[in-house]
């Protein structure tokens, strides 16, 4: 089976991460779950994902700060910080869960 690069959406708070994915093509993005902020939970995700030269991840800028980004950098996977402004809203959306956010974020992500 031929490696497809798949897209991770990350919804990053203080102690969890919502993880969703989408793949390469058209396909729904699917939302994985919950993981917890810590280097060795992440770095036991992404061995799960796969390879990292098919791994392409963001996460929106925020307190959190650049920890996780630099963590991506040591496993040679290539990482995107992306400012919430830039994130485009439908009107009327006022629900945001962790789950949305991670799943909208990595489809935006795979559409480029």
């Amino acid at each position: 089976m031929k490696d497809t690069i798949k897209y991770v959406g990350l919804d990053v708070s203080k102690e969890k991460i919502a993880v969703a994915i989408a793949d390469e093509g058209r396909d729904e993005p699917r939302y994985w779950g919950m993981i917890s902020n810590t280097p060795e939970a992440v770095k036991k995700l992404m061995k799960k994902l796969g390879n990292g030269e098919n791994l392409r991840v963001c996460y929106e800028a925020g307190p959190t700060g650049y920890a996780l980004y630099r963590l991506f950098l040591t496993l040679n996977i290539h990482c995107m910080v992306i400012a919430p402004s830039l994130i485009p809203k439908k009107p009327g959306e006022r629900i945001k869960t962790d789950r949305r956010d991670s799943v909208r974020l990595a489809q935006l992500y795979r559409a480029g």
